[in-house]
């Protein structure tokens, strides 16, 4: 019986811990989104809630605002032609301006990247043109009947705050985070020689491969290394693995280090 009492008590001990951290930061758990990228490794992304949104819709209400203001002055001096290009900026600030710099910006307007906001698709990929096109052109209809109202009930209704637009592009709007470089946290500096010349693009997935694989379980990084077809032939799953943390290590130039160190 004592036995018995002692782990039903720490179960209790151990879920009123959990409770209490719970009531200390309530929103946490609904504001993470994980997710699985293609190398492999899990991303944790903070989703921003509507108040931060509409702070960087604001600040980008009134740069366009601003430019166009300050454009009416030249176009008013031209007379005709001047009406036809003010009526043409007007479109190219209200539905190209967030479109060109969502995807040639890293995912920011000016108004995302000064309240620390970035766009991505639901994968954690970078967006793209047809992704971005979508989630703003469809403002039209999340701005109805007034002042994005069908936008700010469709937010509510997910957990991930997506407005109409983002659940028909498949994108997010998260926080952005400053994400320090990744290092090598073993001491395997062993080198294979590479069997044939790999693309900028392939050796860069290699790399990736060896600086995330340590953070990975093992059952994971020796399924992931047995994709690498080319390089692995048909080794065993834990020789696979070996082996693309041998020609990581190549291409670091870790065995160079650890002969000079």
């Amino acid at each position: 019986m004592p036995p018995i009492a002692t782990s039903s008590s720490g179960r209790v001990k151990r879920k009123g811990v959990a409770q209490r951290r719970l009531r200390q930061n309530p929103s946490r758990l609904d504001t993470i989104r994980r997710v699985l990228t293609p190398e492999g490794c899990e991303l944790e992304l903070r989703l921003a809630g509507g108040i931060i949104r509409a702070r960087a819709w604001l600040i980008d209400f009134f740069f366009r605002l601003l430019v166009f203001w300050g454009s009416l002055f030249v176009f008013a001096r031209i007379g005709r032609l001047g009406w036809a290009l003010s009526f043409l900026l007007f479109f190219l600030l209200e539905w190209l301006y967030p479109v060109v710099f969502e995807v040639l910006w890293q995912g920011s307007t000016p108004g995302k990247r000064i309240s620390g906001l970035v766009v991505l698709r639901d994968d954690g990929t970078p967006l793209d043109w047809s992704a971005s096109v979508a989630r703003n052109f469809l403002r039209a209809v999340d701005f109805l009947p007034f002042f994005y109202a069908f936008g700010l009930i469709a937010m509510g209704l997910n957990r991930e705050n997506k407005r109409l637009g983002d659940l028909l592009a498949g994108t997010l709007v998260v926080y952005r985070q400053a994400v320090p470089a990744p290092k090598v946290t073993d001491d395997d500096a062993k080198e294979d020689v590479l069997p044939f010349a790999l693309t900028e693009t392939e050796q860069r997935a290699l790399i990736e491969y060896r600086l995330r694989a340590p953070g990975l379980s093992r059952a994971r990084a020796e399924e992931l290394a047995q994709l690498a077809t080319p390089l692995v032939a048909d080794l065993p799953p834990e020789e696979a693995r070996d082996r693309l943390l041998h020609l990581g290590n190549r291409l670091l130039g870790r065995g160079a280090l650890a002969r000079t160190g």
